[in-house]
């Protein structure tokens, strides 16, 4: 019996994943990772790099992918309030250009899975966040590309109550409209 609930989404190939948590009064315990399990839900993946943030409240990171080299994310927050967004950037896909979005937080402790062919950013809704993901390829950082987090053709949704301002890296600044990609 799996430890995992594998909930689909809009968008194919993307799912929300909630653990089963282990708790007591020593506190909890929980998986967060399982080939077989993952396996058997036609997760069939390799990570290869496990990464990590800190960001402070308003902090908009994304939206990334890179053009070769395309990395799969397995995402969660450790602590604090996320919301997570992912663009399908697959042209063969029925939802080509759409975007979905899920609240990743310390207290529901659910994990976001995004596949190769996305692009992925976050914003921080608590006052930091601590953000760890696992990746399926090498960062490459001569494939790095982006789309602005505003795009007036993606429409996305950014929960911005109680965001005061929205700090981006100076590259996040610059990125291109989803309309003006070359992928």
């Amino acid at each position: 019996m799996s430890n995992f609930k594998f909930i689909k989404t809009k968008i194919k190939d993307l799912y929300i994943i909630e653990q089963k948590i282990f708790e007591d009064d020593r506190g909890y315990f929980m998986e967060l990772y399982n080939k077989k399990d993952f396996n058997e839900a036609g997760l069939d993946m390799e990570f290869v790099q496990d990464n990590e943030s800190k960001s402070k409240k308003g902090v908009l990171r994304g939206l990334h992918f890179q053009k070769q080299h395309s990395q799969g994310k397995l995402v969660r927050v450790i602590e604090g309030k996320v919301y997570d967004v992912a663009v399908d950037l697959r042209k063969e896909s029925e939802t080509y250009g759409q975007w979905e979005g899920v609240l990743l937080t310390s207290e529901n402790k659910k994990q976001f899975y995004i596949p190769e062919g996305f692009a992925h950013g976050f914003l921080v809704i608590s006052d930091y966040a601590i953000f760890n993901y696992k990746c399926t390829d090498f960062y490459a950082p001569e494939y790095e590309d982006g789309i602005i987090w505003n795009d007036p053709d993606l429409k996305i949704i950014w929960p911005l109550d109680g965001i005061e301002e929205i700090f981006l890296s100076e590259k996040d600044k610059k990125q291109k409209r989803f309309i003006d990609l070359d992928i």
